[in-house]
């Protein structure tokens, strides 16, 4: 090989005197720019996912607003008016102060709270020992417990009172049944000794809602407890009460605040038997057909309005006595 044949290779000269290294790479994001731009994205997506709630919510907040918050306001600005047909003026506590010297007030709270202290027990007793029974696992437990809760879904209707009255008048089918064993019937529904019992009856027989309750929570029980209880020689009316009554206590107590609430607003039963006067003599004039009364048939919508504060403040009353007795005699599975 000669000098020639040898090729001399030259570097190429660079454009700028800095000295050779690795290409310069872009400038990467800072970790307070990345956390910014990470909390710019959470505060996006939480907004959306808000507006996204809120928009769903909105039917039902629009209801609570304009059905039942908005007419509650009203309701309460109208108790303290002399208001009829279009026309009110505040009068103060005057509709307040006329409720201690009405006689028919009195008389339709002592008629709601007969109703309410009499059929609510009957009802939940009903109840529970259907619930106790359909316990026993029978065939065609789903039949039966639809055909036992039917009476709840129908119990409140119209027809339903409508039959009632048939059922319970003059020539119903309790007298026909009674005159089967030669006992003449009282027209049951128009006398004033029984038409409350016949109401009471009625709320007796919607049972189907408190022994569905019932029965979820006998399921619920562990079957150990009465193992144990058989084993120490307990009975069945022993077990009943010693072990299903204490663990059943929660559900008594939801369903007698529940039933209690209910019954102080029964009102289509008393309206239709009694064709909406609450006789006869005032027998089933409850405190909502009173109220119904006063504001739609004597047009006296600021005394109706302080009835029905009136009847709220009962339920209330009732509703935190139940919760401040319920210490003593409700059993949850946390307490010592």
């Amino acid at each position: 090989m000669t000098d020639n044949d040898v090729a001399v290779v030259r570097p190429k000269q660079r454009s700028s005197g800095a000295p050779p290294g690795p290409a310069a790479s872009a400038p990467s994001a800072g970790p307070a720019q990345a956390r910014r731009r990470t909390g710019t994205t959470g505060t996006t997506i939480r907004s959306r996912e808000r507006w996204a709630a809120l928009s769903f919510l909105s039917p039902w907040l629009i209801g609570l607003l304009a059905i039942t918050i908005g007419p509650m306001i009203a309701s309460f600005y109208l108790s303290f008016t002399d208001y009829s047909l279009g026309y009110g003026e505040w009068v103060g506590g005057e509709n307040y102060a006329r409720m201690l010297d009405d006689p028919r007030l009195a008389n339709a709270i002592k008629v709601t709270a007969v109703y309410t202290f009499v059929s609510v027990p009957l009802q939940l007793a009903a109840a529970l020992l259907l619930a106790i029974v359909l316990d026993r696992g029978l065939r065609g437990m789903a039949f039966y417990r639809s055909i036992f809760y039917l009476p709840s879904l129908l119990g409140g209707s119209v027809a339903i009172a409508i039959m009632w009255r048939q059922v319970f008048g003059t020539e119903g089918l309790v007298n026909q049944l009674l005159a089967l064993f030669g006992i003449q019937g009282e027209g049951w529904v128009s006398h004033p000794d029984y038409a409350l019992g016949t109401l009471i009856i009625l709320h007796v027989w919607t049972f189907g809602s408190p022994m569905i309750i019932f029965l979820a929570g006998l399921r619920q029980i562990p079957s150990m407890y009465y193992e144990a209880a058989k084993i120490d020689g307990a009975g069945v009316l022993q077990r009943f009460w010693s072990v299903t009554l204490p663990l059943l206590t929660p559900i008594i107590f939801f369903n007698l605040v529940l039933q209690i609430i209910n019954s102080f607003q029964s009102f289509t039963q008393a309206f239709i038997i009694s064709s909406g006067k609450g006789g006869p003599a005032d027998s089933t004039m409850f405190l909502t057909l009173y109220l119904y009364d006063q504001g739609f048939t004597q047009f006296d919508m600021g005394y109706a309005s302080a009835i029905a504060w009136l009847l709220l403040a009962i339920i209330a009353i009732f509703t935190a006595l139940n919760f401040l007795m319920s210490k003593f005699w409700v059993f949850y599975g946390d307490n010592d």
